[in-house]
């Protein structure tokens, strides 16, 4: 196998000699990996128990359990994008719109989307006004200096933002248009939520937030009991449907960003991204498009 290449997914049984071996120590005989490379895979959240999700390496198998791997890596860089260069939505003298993709954190990290676009733009100035999570895609906002990302912060807690996501949820939404109004972590979180198309297992959806919580999305849809498809966090610890197995991150897309321009009075900042190939690859799985 070379070098950085997935292969998978793959089941195996532990037998009765396997009884009580920890999950690091199976994967890592039945794979040929080190226990090292094993827990990398437990990390990246492509192992499950019996079709659960498990996180823990000391995890205790019984004879019988079925250990199933999404997609097995011989590096765990392999499990996320490593751009040399990022692709760039929108730019103006003040702030530029970039196109996050999966696999990588925004900020405060060796590696991430900012210090890809410092390196990029040659600007050390350049920071992340706000964030995405490490498997979220799409629209993330960069103010080109301290005065610009001053501005930014001011639109922000006036709630002059406004955000879209695109996602997939397990089972059918049935209205077409929905609001979610409820609390999270102690405040007001308010969810605008379109359904696009439907069907028994999943569907597909636009949800619009102008507050922004720790999580919101994925927490709002998970209290609707509807989580996003692939959200190991919030969504259903047994997964029914076997494709959905090889879904290792949650099916989130922030698709635009409108805002009252923070440096000139009277305009609105709106970019688009589109959907990334992955998202439109599941959603023909899933029989969404």
């Amino acid at each position: 196998m070379k070098a950085n290449s997935p292969r998978g997914p793959v089941a195996f049984q532990a037998t009765r000699s396997e009884d009580g071996a920890t999950l690091q120590d199976f994967l890592a005989a039945r794979l040929g990996l080190s226990r090292r490379a094993a827990k990398q895979q437990i990390d990246a959240r492509v192992v499950r128990v019996d079709g659960q999700s498990v996180w823990m390496a000391h995890h205790r198998l019984r004879a019988g359990a079925v250990v199933t791997v999404a997609a097995v890596v011989d590096s765990p860089t392999a499990l996320s994008v490593r751009p040399a260069r990022a692709k760039i939505l929108f730019e103006d003298a003040d702030f530029l719109v970039a196109d996050k993709p999966r696999g990588v954190l925004v900020n405060q990290s060796a590696g991430s989307l900012e210090e890809i676009l410092r390196r990029q733009t040659g600007n050390p100035d350049l920071r992340a006004s706000h964030r995405l999570d490490r498997d979220t895609t799409g629209c993330v906002l960069f103010s080109k200096s301290a005065a610009a990302h001053e501005a930014v912060v001011a639109v922000f807690k006036e709630h002059r933002v406004a955000k879209t996501y695109r996602t997939v949820v397990h089972g059918r939404w049935d209205a077409v248009s929905s609001t979610i109004d409820l609390p999270i972590d102690g405040r007001r979180a308010l969810s605008l939520v379109h359904c696009i198309r439907a069907n028994a297992k999943a569907s597909h959806l636009a949800v619009r937030i102008e507050t922004g919580r720790t999580h919101q999305i994925r927490r709002h849809l998970a209290m609707a009991r509807h989580p996003v498809l692939g959200d190991a966090t919030y969504g259903p610890k047994v997964v029914e449907d076997l494709r959905l197995m090889k879904l290792t991150y949650p099916l989130l897309h922030a698709v635009e960003l409108e805002m009252d321009h923070p440096t000139r009075p009277g305009e609105t900042l709106r970019v688009f991204s589109p959907l990334p190939q992955d998202f439109h690859r599941w959603l023909g799985v899933l029989r969404l498009e």
